[in-house]
């Protein structure tokens, strides 16, 4: 090269540490799915408490007759494990997916909505209100709980961006700025 030039060098063991560190990550990145897992079982229980399905629809109304002779929080809102649909909301995490769901019998009847009809081709008899009701079927409406909403979507991405961040050490851990 005639002229002027100059020459750099770079020392690459940083960005081969950063690799390493890197790639030591993505070997096993359950404790990312599980920090997602807690992330989405916390989002999905607060549906319950705020009537809405992931995408921020208001859940349907409950009958007003059934609503008010409904005592305590009910078969959707229990928190604990006692028999809520709320408090059984639970997570499996993998290298590679989360799962959030119940493992309770009406948690699809509530995801979905279902017709319930009585098996022998009669009449459904229950006590709604102070009145006996013969009906033959009713109709549960949706009210979706498991999903990803939008404020779950940026939870996720934060989650593994910090993930990925502390194994770059460059995160809150790893006392370097970004």
């Amino acid at each position: 090269m005639s002229g002027f030039s100059v020459t750099f060098r770079l020392d690459w063991s940083e960005v081969s540490s950063a690799f390493q560190r890197l790639a030591y990550v993505m070997a096993d990145t359950t404790p990312i799915t599980r920090a997602i897992g807690t992330g989405l079982v916390t989002s999905t229980q607060d549906r319950f408490d705020d009537e809405i399905s992931p995408d921020g629809a208001a859940w349907a109304p409950l009958n007003p007759v059934y609503a008010a002779g409904k005592r305590g929080a009910g078969i959707l809102r229990e928190r604990a494990m006692r028999g809520g649909l709320q408090g059984s909301i639970t997570y499996r995490a993998a290298r590679a997916e989360v799962e959030v769901g119940s493992n309770k019998i009406h948690a699809r009847v509530h995801q979905d909505g279902a017709v319930i009809t009585p098996k022998g081709g009669g009449r459904l008899v229950f006590r709604l209100g102070n009145r006996v009701v013969h009906a033959r079927s009713v109709t549960i409406p949706a009210r979706p709980y498991v999903g990803i909403s939008s404020d779950d979507q940026v939870m996720i991405l934060d989650v593994v961006e910090g993930g990925l961040a502390r194994a770059l050490g460059s995160g809150p851990s790893s006392g370097r700025l970004r």
